[in-house]
């Protein structure tokens, strides 16, 4: 099939991008390449998928109300969108709150409007976020609890991403998939995420800021994993198209201690880390903790890799990137 594919130069895009190509479908490659994080990165990543013959990549910001005339015909056959482009990150949503509401909502409306001007009218699949849980103490986590207390300005959005989504279902006929991802780590992944920071001081041996006195959990979540998930999404959305909006976790069902998860770093790049104690940062919940059961029934979601494989993993292409 043909898949528009926001956010492709992104760490889970360029992913799911690969996966996509590797069975052969095709890919239409949508980012904006801001620069939130090194732009470097994500040229380097798209450097591995460019060359494949089935992949077409244009730069454009997918909040631009005239996206359909920017892309043109090429999005004429596209048979399902997979929407993963937003400005990420919960602390930096505390201090600049209008890129979230731009990338993440105004993004959102234009990528369904998108959908109703297309001549298949695609079904989208769209990332949504663990965090619309909020400060929730019921665990695990599952897609019918209530998410209606964000404790952030990037949760906020991301359930209103979700909420539009019931909209176009229900007054266009847009049909979709929302999957609530959980803290995903991998290779090529983001800069301002704990695994990043985390291996790079522990290799060069500077201190590390431990919030909370390390008693956060996170329920970490290998890219690999969430690739199958994203891509099992896909496939389903086209083929039962008359579904109404239904949103998936996708996580790894074993949430984990920052502390631990600190370890498994220290384990595989064979240093200790030198930790500073600091307070919980606003925005922050202390733990999230996935239930999967519907994505395990509806998609075969089944996650895989161990928390040491993969920070093992990561130290491994950490060392290589940062060497090249």
């Amino acid at each position: 099939m043909k898949v528009l594919l926001t956010g492709a130069a992104g760490f889970v895009g360029y992913h799911v991008a690969r996966r996509f190509l590797d069975r052969g479908d095709k890919v239409l490659g949508l980012d904006n390449l801001n620069d939130y994080y090194a732009v470097k990165l994500k040229h380097d990543r798209l450097q591995h998928i460019e060359s494949h013959k089935g992949f077409r990549f244009r730069e454009l910001d997918v909040a631009r109300r005239d996206l359909g005339e920017a892309i043109g015909p090429e999005g004429a056959d596209v048979d399902v969108i997979v929407h993963l482009a937003a400005q990420a990150g919960v602390r930096y949503s505390v201090t600049n709150p209008y890129a979230y509401v731009d990338a993440n909502v105004t993004g959102q409306v234009a990528l369904f409007e998108l959908a109703g001007q297309l001549p298949k009218r695609p079904p989208i699949v769209y990332a949504s976020s663990s965090s619309v849980y909020g400060a929730n103490d019921k665990v695990p986590f599952a897609e019918a609890d209530r998410t209606d207390s964000p404790v952030s300005i990037y949760a906020a959005t991301k359930k209103a991403g979700e909420l539009l989504a019931h909209v176009y279902a229900d007054m266009h006929g847009i049909h979709s998939t929302g999957l609530r991802l959980f803290t995903v780590y991998g290779r090529y992944g983001r800069p301002d995420m704990a695994p990043w920071l985390f291996t790079d001081a522990i290799l060069q041996g500077k201190p590390i800021s431990v919030f909370n006195n390390g008693e956060m959990q996170r329920d970490f979540t290998h890219v690999s994993d969430i690739v199958a998930g994203v891509v099992a999404a896909a496939d389903r959305v086209v083929s039962n198209p008359e579904e109404t909006a239904p949103v998936y976790n996708l996580g790894n069902n074993a949430p984990v201690k920052l502390l631990d998860f600190i370890a498994a770093i220290e384990k595989a790049a064979g240093r200790q880390a030198i930790m500073e104690m600091k307070p919980k940062p606003a925005g922050d919940v202390l733990r999230t903790f996935a239930d999967i059961r519907l994505a395990e029934r509806d998609l075969g979601f089944q996650p895989k890799t161990a928390l040491e494989d993969g920070m093992a993993d990561f130290v491994d292409w950490f060392r290589t990137y940062n060497r090249s």
